[in-house]
């Protein structure tokens, strides 16, 4: 179940979705969207990576309005859809002859790049920083953190990924099967499900390849940036693997904001304020020696 449970979440729910969108309205997507979070959290109880990583910190609530209000925005931007292309210059280059499932899989291509990038931007520029690190606060990794984050940066995010499909002409059922695809990712990449991916690490970014994207130590967080393809770090050479460090239950979050906040309403106030920065968390002695391994290799 380990092994299987990453590849039958992603190609089972996305497959779902794809039979919906050919055969009924968009809106049973939302449905089966808290089908996939119901999954997750089920999982994640019965194979956790972390025992403790499932036991609420206090930011359950926090955390479930974060997800709100960003899958509302998600909704709305899919709803904008059509406007926004009738405002933008479109190229009509998208291949609407083309089987559904193969305009998904360049939609997923083409926004994963301009997500990726914006993300890689997000820990370059110190403003943008400042609202990425809403999502980079969490104390402990599960399905739900995917969703948690500053919903300006979110729209910057889907901006970055979505323009030049829009000016391809991105259709709206392919950009309501793209945000759904999303979604289901950032479940998987964030997951305390204890799966294991083997080669797969190499083709997709879930879990055990992005949990070390959110250590704590300053810079050393700076990997893996990709959402969907791990082959975008690799050309942006910010790809790591650590196979022989096991990450402890209190690596990840702001090694030099302990004090971030934790509420919702203080989260969304936080990139306007200017708040003291801390000295930077030590590396742990392990985590030190796997990474003066990997730069031996």
């Amino acid at each position: 179940m380990r092994y299987l449970y990453a590849p039958v979440f992603f190609f089972g729910f996305i497959g779902a979705a794809l039979a919906v969108a050919m055969n009924t309205h968009l809106f049973w997507l939302l449905p089966l969207l808290v089908g996939a979070v119901v999954v997750s959290r089920l999982c994640e109880r019965a194979m956790p990576f972390k025992s403790w990583w499932n036991h609420s910190q206090g930011d359950t609530r926090r955390d479930a309005c974060h997800a709100l209000v960003n899958e509302a925005l998600t909704g709305l931007s899919v709803a904008m859809v059509v406007p926004l292309a009738a405002s933008l210059p479109n190229f009509g280059l998208w291949p609407g002859h083309w089987p559904l499932v193969l305009q998904l899989l360049m939609a997923i291509i083409l926004a994963d790049l301009g997500i990726t990038l914006v993300h890689y931007a997000s820990h370059r520029s110190a403003w943008l920083w400042r609202l990425h690190a809403v999502h980079h606060s969490v104390t402990r990794l599960y399905g739900f953190n995917g969703l948690m984050k500053h919903p300006l940066h979110q729209m910057l995010e889907t901006l970055g990924g979505t323009l030049p499909l829009l000016m391809l002409g991105l259709p709206i059922q392919v950009a309501a099967l793209l945000a759904f695809s999303v979604s289901v990712q950032l479940l998987l990449q964030h997951s305390n499900v204890d799966m294991r991916v083997g080669a797969l690490r190499h083709v997709f970014a879930w879990a055990p390849v992005h949990r070390l994207h959110h250590l704590k130590y300053g810079t050393h967080g700076d990997v893996n940036f990709a959402l969907f393809l791990p082959l975008w770090d690799r050309l942006l050479g910010t790809a790591l693997h650590l196979p022989d460090y096991a990450l402890r239950d209190d690596d990840v979050g702001i090694g030099d904001r302990p004090d971030y906040p934790r509420t919702y309403l203080a989260q969304l106030r936080e990139p306007w304020r200017g708040s003291e920065v801390h000295a930077p968390a030590v590396l742990p002695a392990a985590l030190r020696q796997a990474l003066a391994r990997r730069a031996q290799s």
